[in-house]
């Protein structure tokens, strides 16, 4: 057996050993009462589905840190995306500038397998007024800023409450 070969078993039997594979569960309110997910260049129905499959997708991204006996639970009350809709043309746009910093509110829970909390807080307040200031790394992709608010917010809130 030649030493890549060797490698590649031994990955195969240790790396699930490090595997995390929490859960995540995303509840939401009605689009129509948070504060603004107003669409820009696409329909209102596309836009909250796109932004529903994009933060339901990065809450399980985040829950694959904790170990596969947890689930993070989270309920979005509001949300305020980075940005503003301006009228351009015939069209409109998100125009993004320092003023437009954003928010986004949610109760959660983290829970163990059998059911006891682990962590919980109602009225979380997320909101980051200094996004233009932060260091952006490879390609931007949808809802960075928003990502990058939720990501500080599990790495401190939610990770630092496991023994």
């Amino acid at each position: 057996m030649n030493s890549v070969t060797k490698i590649s078993m031994a990955l195969c039997v240790v790396l699930p050993l490090f595997t995390h594979a929490g859960e995540s569960a995303v509840k939401w309110h009605d689009f129509k009462d948070y504060r603004d997910v107003r669409a820009s260049n696409q329909t209102k129905a596309s836009y909250h589905k796109q932004i529903t499959k994009q933060f339901e997708k990065h809450f399980s991204k985040l829950a694959e840190q904790l170990s596969k006996d947890y689930k993070l639970n989270v309920e979005i009350t509001d949300v305020d995306l980075a940005g503003d809709v301006r009228f351009s043309g015939t069209s409109e746009i998100r125009v993004v500038e320092p003023i437009f910093f954003p928010r986004i509110n949610l109760n959660y829970s983290l829970v163990n397998k059998e059911g006891d909390v682990i962590s919980e807080a109602n009225d979380v307040e997320l909101k980051d007024m200094g996004f233009m200031d932060r260091i952006r790394r490879g390609r931007e992709e949808s809802f960075d800023h928003e990502k990058r608010l939720l990501t500080q917010w599990f790495g401190e809130q939610v990770l630092t409450s496991i023994d």
